[in-house]
This record gives C-alpha cells, sequence and structure tokens, in this order.
C-alpha cells in the first residue's frame, strides 16, 4: 500500500520540478557576459603598472659575480665588529651575515669584474680590518642598472 502512494506522489514532484527552463530570451542572451566595475580600478591598474615598470627597469638584477668572504668564524662578537667597521668604512657596499651553524659567513660587495674585487680586498687587508685572510667567491650578485642606459633609450 506504501508503495502505491508514494508512486504517485514522485510522479507529481518530477512533473512539477524543472530545474533550469529555456526561454527564447535566455538563448539569446547566451554568450555575453556583463561586467558592472567601478571605472577608478582601470586608473589604479595603470598606476601600478607604471610603479613596477618604473621600479623594475631601474631596480636590481641578479648576474654573474664575486664576493669577498671576510670572515668566517664562530665567534659572534668579532664578526659582528667586522660588519660594523666595513659598513662604516665602506657604505656603498653592501655586507652580507649568513649563519651556517657553527659559524657566521661575512661576504662583502656585490662585484661584477674581479679587479673591483681585488681592490676592495687590497684596502680592507691593508686597513687591517679582518685578522684572517679575505677570499674571492664567485657568487650571483645583486646589479644595479645603469640609470643613463634607460635614458638613452627613450
Amino acid at each position: 500500500m506504501k508503495k502505491l502512494l508514494i508512486l504517485p506522489v514522485l510522479i507529481i514532484v518530477f512533473a512539477t520540478v524543472h530545474a533550469q527552463t529555456t526561454t527564447p530570451a535566455d538563448s539569446a542572451a547566451r554568450g555575453t557576459i556583463t561586467v558592472n566595475k567601478d571605472p577608478r580600478m582601470d586608473l589604479l591598474a595603470k598606476q601600478e603598472a607604471d610603479i613596477n615598470k618604473a621600479t623594475v627597469g631601474l631596480g636590481t638584477k641578479a648576474a654573474k659575480g664575486y664576493r669577498l668572504l671576510v670572515a668566517n668564524s664562530n665567534d659572534r662578537n668579532y664578526v659582528m665588529n667586522l660588519r660594523t667597521a666595513l659598513l662604516r668604512r665602506y657604505p656603498e657596499q653592501k655586507v652580507y651575515l649568513t649563519f651556517q651553524s657553527p659559524f657566521f659567513k661575512l661576504k662583502f660587495g656585490d662585484f661584477t669584474e674581479k679587479d673591483d674585487a681585488e681592490k676592495y680586498r687590497k684596502a680592507i687587508a691593508a686597513a687591517k680590518l679582518a685578522t684572517t685572510n679575505i677570499y674571492l667567491i664567485p657568487e650571483i650578485v645583486e646589479v644595479k642598472a645603469d640609470k643613463n642606459k634607460e635614458t638613452d633609450d627613450n
């Protein structure tokens, strides 16, 4: 008896329920998308693109070059004092401090030419800032783009 009552109820439900209906008006609108957005978003995107272009165009790039390994010690105070002395004496150069247990490694400069790195190595050794040997290491370094080259291209 229950089966006989369930069957007509299901038929009525399936007959009246429609998931999607298609009308001629719906099919004509098919394939078009309407986007409603604030026009200031285009202006903001253009400004952000200009800023990115300016900073990337004149920013830093990576290239093969050299750095000086000035210190490789487990004495943190010595390495920090040497780092401070190098930053005071050569503010135009970067100093990189890394820790590889149990040693602190202090690397100096971003040189694309080996001769430039040798000049700084001799100057640091002559000033007796480092008490250990200073080694020239080939690495990937940061290179600043030349502003004159950018203005010549335009």
